[in-house]
């Protein structure tokens, strides 16, 4: 009896210590995924030329910023035991911004990637037929169909009441959550991953006939994308099958339990770092966020920097016709003299003409 006390008492500490670890990856994820995707958001929608990549850059910011938005509810509910208070609509909404943020965001991934390769395998072709319109009609394609495969995993979310407390759970039976993750786990991973690794091993061939120096930086973002795509959402997908398979199974609950709400944040994690992969590495990119941050610092400072400036400037204006001032007086007496001067000479040479006269 004693064993069995202290087994559930680790298991918990076990337990807070996940949750607590979770928390902490939650509040990073919020303040880097919101500042890096805003970032990109601005620079992408306002500093840069509308182009291809643009648009895919902008769309895949678009969904990691809502997903950041909206976790601060995930948030709230795990600092409380994943207790569920904002009620119905929010549960399911929250869980229909969190899919679609998945399916999206690895759409946009999966588009990016084939864009790529055939802008470098199909040089001619991408040139003639790459244009801005038909990146934003595949965007738009894109939201939609991320939208119809999140709504069965909103319409599939309850309230449950337990102890006292409410919950935001699925409310289908064991079929039908087998049928949703797997129809995740293929349309979200599965497929994606293949066609973004092909893609970016055609890159690489294509890649060595280039120079040494742009290969082996060619080579590095392409290993750097698949193995970020692949960490951070198969440990996700793989709990989710290990759940549904090994649920009455105590061995394993407590593993599940564990990796479980971890590999949830690695999977969030993912949020964060598609800026720092697919745009930050941008040459372009980079030079138009130097010049933005530049001009933000500026705009900030021109109004202290302009006060300065007049009151340094007035200052000087007032020295400059103190000294006018000054100088003007000596030439005005001297010119006093001068002219009594001159009255005096015309005066004498007067007199001297009627003497002579």
């Amino acid at each position: 009896m004693g064993t069995d006390n202290s087994t559930v008492s680790k298991r918990a500490e076990t337990l807070r210590g996940v949750q607590l670890a979770c928390l902490v990856i939650y509040c990073v994820i919020m303040m880097v995924g919101t500042v890096g995707n805003g970032l990109v958001i601005y620079v992408t929608g306002f500093r840069i030329k509308r182009t291809v990549n643009s648009v895919w850059f902008l769309n895949l910011a678009l969904a990691d910023f809502l997903f950041t938005a909206f976790l601060i509810f995930s948030t709230i509910a795990l600092s409380q035991s994943h207790r569920w208070q904002f009620g119905l609509l929010m549960c399911k909404l929250n869980t229909f911004v969190s899919a679609v943020n998945m399916f999206a965001s690895v759409f946009l991934l999966m588009a990016i990637s084939l864009d790529r390769c055939l802008s470098t395998c199909v040089v001619v072709w991408a040139q003639n037929k790459r244009t801005v319109c038909k990146a934003q009609l595949i965007t738009v394609a894109i939201w939609l169909t991320a939208m119809v495969c999140s709504t069965p995993y909103a319409t599939f979310r309850k309230l449950l009441e337990h102890n006292n407390n409410t919950y935001c759970v699925y409310s289908g039976d064991n079929t039908q959550k087998w049928i949703l993750v797997t129809f995740r786990f293929v349309m979200a991973f599965l497929i994606p991953f293949l066609v973004i690794m092909a893609s970016y091993v055609a890159i690489g061939v294509r890649a060595k006939r280039l120079q040494r120096t742009r290969k082996r930086r060619s080579r590095r973002i392409i290993i750097t994308v698949i193995l970020a795509f692949f960490l951070c959402w198969l440990p996700f997908h793989v709990f989710q099958f290990l759940e549904l398979k090994f649920i009455g199974n105590r061995k394993l609950q407590s593993i599940i339990m564990t990796g479980g709400p971890l590999a949830v944040s690695l999977a969030f994690l993912n949020s964060c770092l598609n800026p720092i992969l697919y745009v930050f590495m941008c040459d372009e990119f980079q030079k138009r966020l130097k010049q933005s941050i530049c001009h933000v610092f500026e705009s900030a400072l021109a109004e202290d920097h302009l006060s300065f400036m007049s009151s340094r400037s007035l200052s000087s204006q007032l020295s400059r016709i103190s000294r006018k001032s000054d100088s003007a007086v000596p030439m005005e007496r001297k010119g006093k003299v001068t002219s009594f001067k001159e009255c005096r000479v015309d005066a004498t040479d007067e007199r001297d003409t009627l003497s002579t006269e």
